[in-house]
């Protein structure tokens, strides 16, 4: 693999990148409340549409809160999720806009539009919480842990358990700690001249 272009070195390369991988489980260490906090601070950092930030994480700390979120998950994913030392929902708000002249003062304006148009509101917050969604797994990874990201789930029933407002639509499930050794090999990449052309 050929990283003579990178302005980060190897052991920063191999931690966001070439070595990182979903947990298939985790060990007993706890992830501190300093690190989640640490996990977001980077997280918050690189850019969204009209720096307009739509993602809005839980994290499901109490017993109560694990046990009814496990109970919503699909099958396969139930045992990491009651396993890892910290879970992340990551959602998106649709009151997106409310944010604007606190965000982007410059561009105060674009709360009206985004008010006046529900679907652009909805399809914006959805995308740039997507790639929020990007950088909160690396931001994981930055803080020396792994995540096992996952999308089976009751959407609805999480949303009514812990984003009761109704405002946002849960995309994610995030366990996260220190990793067990992977169950298998990682599986192979598509080579640079396959996904990728010059024009």
């Amino acid at each position: 693999m050929l990283l003579d272009g990178l302005a980060i070195g190897p052991e920063a390369a191999a931690r966001l990148f070439t070595e990182a991988r979903s947990a298939t489980a985790f060990s007993d260490a706890p992830v501190a409340p300093e690190q989640l906090r640490a996990i977001y601070e980077l997280a918050k950092c690189p850019h969204t549409a009209a720096n307009t930030n739509p993602l809005r994480i839980v994290f499901a700390d109490s017993a109560e809160a694990r046990a009814r979120l496990v109970e919503r998950m699909s099958d396969g994913n139930k045992p990491r999720v009651a396993q890892a030392p910290a879970v992340a929902v990551l959602a998106a708000d649709l009151d997106v806009h409310e944010h604007v002249p606190q965000l982007f003062p410059a561009r105060a304006a674009v709360r009206e539009r985004f008010a006046a148009d529900e679907d652009l509101r909805e399809r914006h917050a959805r995308f740039n919480a997507t790639l929020q969604m990007g950088y909160f797994l690396m931001a994981v990874r930055a803080a020396g842990l792994a995540a096992a990201p996952m999308a089976g789930f009751d959407a609805a029933g999480v949303e009514r358990d812990l984003f009761p407002a109704g405002r946002e639509r849960v995309l994610l499930v995030v366990p996260i700690g220190t990793p067990e050794e992977p169950r298998f090999d990682r599986l192979p990449r598509l080579e640079y001249d396959q996904a990728v052309r010059h024009v």
